[in-house]
């Protein structure tokens, strides 16, 4: 009896630390830096300002998002680049905007079509942190005003 109480009280303690762990570690998220402004993935369901959803078809789609070969194409380029990377480019700040990603399409949010066809935005991804879906998601929630962001960026 007494083995199956050790059992019981350390099985709750494991399943804590596997959780804890995997909060805990310093995990990248996809963060753009625009102005004075960071865009991020949320992290949490109650985080995002705003949300945008994804579809297959062309003809649902309110915002194009286009992936270019080449960055030299591209309104907004993302690459992995280590000897180039801003350590606190997205460190947490008050002007932070957090965009989530909604599983249905809502008519108050952005419906992202993404492909290689040509669109509003174009696009080149080169990432280890980022996906094309999240690069997208980022910039077309960064846009919530209608300026470009490859503009504003400037």
């Amino acid at each position: 009896m007494s083995r199956f109480k050790i059992f019981a009280s350390v099985v709750p303690l494991i399943l804590a630390g596997v959780f804890a762990r995997e909060s805990l570690a310093p995990q990248p998220h996809p963060c753009i830096r625009i102005g004075n402004i960071s865009v991020q993935m949320a992290t949490a369901p109650w985080q995002p300002q705003s949300r945008v959803s994804f579809t297959d078809n062309p003809a649902q789609a309110t915002v194009r998002v286009q992936i270019v070969e080449t960055p030299d194409n591209a309104d907004f380029t993302i690459a992995d680049d280590i000897n180039g990377a801003e350590p606190d480019a997205c460190a947490s700040r008050t002007a932070t905007r957090y965009i989530g990603i909604a599983k249905a399409a809502s008519a108050l949010q952005p419906v992202i079509y993404l492909s290689r066809e040509p669109g509003d935005f174009r696009i080149f991804v080169q990432s280890k942190t980022f996906s094309p879906q999240a690069a997208a998601a980022l910039v077309v929630g960064a846009d919530d005003k209608n300026v470009r962001v490859a503009a504003a960026a400037l």
